[in-house]
């Protein structure tokens, strides 16, 4: 826990009977004495000196600064201070709109004055630090709340109204001050006495989203909204607050804050994350000017201005931006923090970790940038010292959710089993590494050979994968924080994380595929260093996938080629932004599709080594579109290029076939009459499907499946759930005509990477029919999508011991003794049997004894241990 002394204990404030008593004391420096303040009674209801009608106003005056005229407000300001109106708060609203629009040195001059007219005023005090900081005054700065310490201490009850409390309860959470304590003897305190004062409630938003707690920000800012519709800061803090969990919303806000107030410097640089974010790096360069427009010397709009130099590989010019953003303030730690992150999300991990080491140069103890590194260090696979930061970040802030989150997932991670070879480091759910963790091991394996070799990566060391069987696991050691549903997997470069078929319910993905396609990341991450847009890694993943295995990866669908014809194909220069903020989670798939359609066109037009170069351009700092035009003309023509091959493609897919469907009206439902003749349609995929089922349902099946056999042919690579062939399957079954329903599900089996019903049909089949290899082929498909069931392993272990392959057998057997066998003695038996079949002794012994454990008088057991006993006494001899 923190050492040093808390600020709270030197002041000494504590509750009493609903009120706050402080008492401070001071240890001489000669330790002969202490001097104590008396223990003073301060109410807490705010009581503000201003006249009505100054009131009225400073409200009226204080509009024009939240609706953005900054200099109208100013002007207003300053008069009345010089007026001698007594009321700080035109000085502070005086100082607000010069540190809002970047005139620091007059900003000082201002609190020069103020502080003489109102020297026990602790809201001006409260500018003081950051008016000069941004006047070169470090020193100053540093004594600013040595200050508001003495003067709270001398005369505590001078502090008692809402707006003097709020700025307390702000000054100690900037001391990093207890979070609970300052909610319960400032903000709760407010609340309960002023329930009407909306700055409370924004206060306690921004310690809630520092804490990342953004429900409880959510909660306290509709409450502002309430209090304050016109104030441009809440709806900020709002999108703030949703930009996690609700992308749309978030976006809702952010245009409410800038409609009140075009110049809302926060929604400006808000809107400007998001553009950086979606690689629209010229809207947001647009975007970053308005603010500068407003101030010029904006420390985080020059920090972002950084960022998009370092994308762009303009490392001079990054410095030389850098430079402009501390100018004012030369120790600014927060610019290399708002760099970092930034970098850090764009999964230059490296790069941003240096950036926050900069950061705690400047401000050791400022918590962000510490756990910024953390999260950084974690994902660089530096694993000690990235928990060990975690662990500092938590014992100085236990409010701070993220951290909590993290430690508290360490814990179970200590649980899990580790997998290694040279190549990897596994972390799994140690009753899961026992089932499946050696299939892992190969796949990766398998994918390390291929892509390594096909990309020309050497990687220098092994790569951590961690694979959860909580979806919740997942989601908090990959965001921080629960959530993330319908993520499978993520990379952060030497780092993968994964769900478990255990976190998907009764439908799983393919692991497998979910692993090639991650490892992929893992080498084109390498060879770019981490240099490459969004589109172009899950473009890559995404083909590669579809290079291992048919079955593997997107493909275009009926809903595919409609977008592709339509107006959703997205120009390939803005396609990183189509992952961001989906219409629809179909339209998230449709991007990982249209992706690797991309990088398909460019193999095809221009070869794989042109891909190649175009990787090993970006690592030396080149942007996408530059490399991409040096190998194949302009981007414009290429993206016109691309536009044609992917109509082509997708007109190609069924050609004969309409895929169009019945025009509604939103939230309406077609008639009877509009079904009727839409099913009339001959060529019509739907149409089609809907009079076949209605031949299905009136038991007319030898019409039905002659219509879904007409449709088959003219699409045979329908991967849906309810294609012709999956349909085709159900009736031949029905009629009792096992060859073409093994026909029909066997094309399932090779172009659906899940379909876990059909691959246990077709073991049914072929085990019946004594087709051992197709037994264990199917096996093997269904073990790569669910392998926690027994069945598979079951046929699996019976095909490969009628093929003679006994270490198949033996995986099997090892992988049914943790599923709860209903006869566990036989279950060791088996194990024990094939172990001993491919000269396992010492295995085979350990199993057969297991078995008899279970069965004392198991004979053939008993048979088996003399045999393995004899044979060690035999090789003893």
């Amino acid at each position: 826990m923190r050492s040093a002394p808390s600020l709270l204990s030197i002041i000494g404030v504590t509750v009493a009977n609903d009120s706050i008593v402080c008492s401070a004391t001071r240890q001489r420096s000669d330790g002969r004495g202490r001097f104590f303040y008396g223990a003073l009674l301060v109410s807490i209801l705010s009581a503000l000196s201003s006249a009505t009608a100054n009131a009225a106003s400073f409200l009226t005056t204080e509009q024009l600064y939240y609706s953005g005229q900054y200099n109208e407000c100013l002007e207003i300001a300053v008069a009345e201070f010089d007026r001698g109106v007594w009321n700080d708060r035109w000085p502070q609203l005086a100082m607000q709109c010069l540190m809002t629009t970047g005139r620091y040195s007059e900003a000082k001059s201002v609190y020069d004055r103020a502080t003489k007219r109102f020297a026990t005023s602790i809201g001006i005090r409260a500018f003081g630090a950051d008016v000069l900081r941004f006047n070169g005054d470090d020193v100053a700065a540093v004594r600013e709340p040595l200050e508001m310490i003495t003067m709270v201490n001398t005369a505590p009850w001078r502090y008692s109204s809402s707006a003097d409390l709020i700025t307390l309860g702000r000054f100690f959470i900037g001391q990093g001050e207890d979070a609970k304590k300052v909610l319960e003897l400032f903000y709760d305190r407010v609340k309960k006495s002023n329930s009407s004062f909306a700055p409370v409630y924004i206060a306690s938003a921004e310690l809630a989203i520092s804490k990342n707690d953004f429900q409880l920000a959510a909660t306290e800012l509709e409450t502002a909204a309430k209090l304050q519709p016109a104030n441009p800061d809440v709806f900020q803090l709002q999108a703030v607050a949703f930009s996690e969990s609700d992308s749309e919303k978030a976006a809702e806000f952010l245009s409410k804050a800038l409609q009140l107030n075009p110049r809302h410097i926060p929604s400006l640089l808000m809107k400007a994350e998001f553009e950086i974010d979606a690689e629209r790096y010229g809207d947001a360069d647009e975007t970053l000017s308005q603010v500068l427009a407003i101030n010029p010397w904006h420390p985080q709009a020059w920090a972002y201005h950084a960022v998009i130099a370092h994308l762009a590989g303009h490392f001079d010019g990054e410095r030389a931006i850098r430079e402009i953003a501390l100018a004012n303030w030369k120790t600014n730690h927060h610019v290399d923090h708002w760099i970092g992150q930034k970098l850090s999300q764009k999964y230059r991990f490296r790069e941003g970790a240096q950036y926050q080491r900069q950061s705690l140069m400047l401000a050791s103890s400022y918590v962000p940038a510490r756990f910024q590194l953390a999260q950084d260090l974690l994902r660089l696979g530096d694993e000690e010292a990235g928990w060990q930061m975690a662990q500092q970040v938590y014992d100085n802030d236990a409010y701070n959710v993220v951290a909590y989150n993290l430690l508290a997932l360490n814990d179970e991670l200590q649980k899990f089993t580790t997998l290694q070879n040279d190549r990897f480091i596994v972390r799994m759910d140690s009753r899961e590494a026992r089932i499946y963790g050696q299939r892992v091991l190969r796949l990766l394996d398998e994918a390390h050979s291929t892509l390594c070799s096909k990309y020309g990566v050497t990687l220098d060391g092994p790569v951590t994968v961690e694979i959860f069987p909580r979806q919740k696991d997942f989601a908090i050691r990959t965001f921080g924080l629960p959530g993330g549903a319908g993520f499978l997997g993520v990379c952060f470069g030497r780092v993968i994380t994964a769900n478990s078929p255990a976190s998907q319910g009764n439908s799983p993905s393919n692991w497998q595929a979910v692993l090639w396609h991650e490892f992929c990341h893992v080498v084109t991450l390498e060879k770019t260093l981490n240099r490459m847009p969004r589109w172009l890694s899950e473009g890559i993943s995404v083909y590669e996938e579809r290079q291992r295995d048919d079955a593997w990866g997107e493909r275009l669908t009926p809903e595919y080629q409609t977008m592709l014809l339509g107006d959703d194909l997205t120009p390939v220069s803005q396609l990183s932004g189509a992952f961001l903020r989906p219409k629809s989670p179909t339209h998230l798939q449709f991007a990982y599709y249209q992706s690797s359609l991309v990088v398909e066109f460019l193999i095809k037009q221009h070869g794989f080594e042109t891909l190649v170069r175009i990787l090993d351009d970006l690592a030396v700092g080149m942007p996408i579109n530059d490399a991409i035009e040096r190998y194949t003309g302009s981007i414009v023509e290429f993206e016109q290029a691309f536009e044609a091959f992917a109509k082509r493609t997708a007109n190609e897919m069924a050609p004969g076939l309409e895929f169009d469907k019945i025009e509604v009206e939103p939230g309406e439902q077609p008639t009877p009459e509009m079904l009727l003749e839409f099913g009339k349609r001959e060529n019509n995929y739907w149409a089609i499907h809907q009079r076949a089922d209605r031949l299905i349902q009136n038991e007319e099946l030898d019409a039905a499946a002659e219509l879904l056999e007409g449709l088959f042919q003219k699409f045979p690579s329908d991967r849906s759930t309810s294609s012709a062939a999956v349909k085709l399957a159900r009736i031949y079954r029905k009629l009792d005509q096992p060859g073409k329903e093994r026909e029909s599900l066997a094309h399932v089996a090779g172009i659906v990477d899940d379909a876990l019903p059909v691959y246990r049909r077709l073991m049914e089949i072929d085990a019946e029919s004594e087709t051992w290899p197709s037994v264990m082929e199917h096996a093997q498909r269904m073990l790569a999508v669910q392998p926690l069931q027994a069945f598979p392993h079951e046929l699996l272990a019976k095909g490969a011991e009628h093929s003679g392959d006994t270490p198949v057998v033996v995986d099997a057997r090892s992988a049914l003794l943790e599923m709860e066998p209903t006869d566990p003695a036989k279950a060791h038996f088996d194990l024990a049997t094939s172990l001993h079949t491919i000269g396992e002794t010492d295995k085979a012994k350990r199993q057969v004894l297991m078995a008899l454990e279970f069965a004392p008088r198991y004979q053939e057991a008993l048979k088996l241990l003399v045999e393995l006993q004899n044979k060690d006494d035999g090789n003893e001899q």
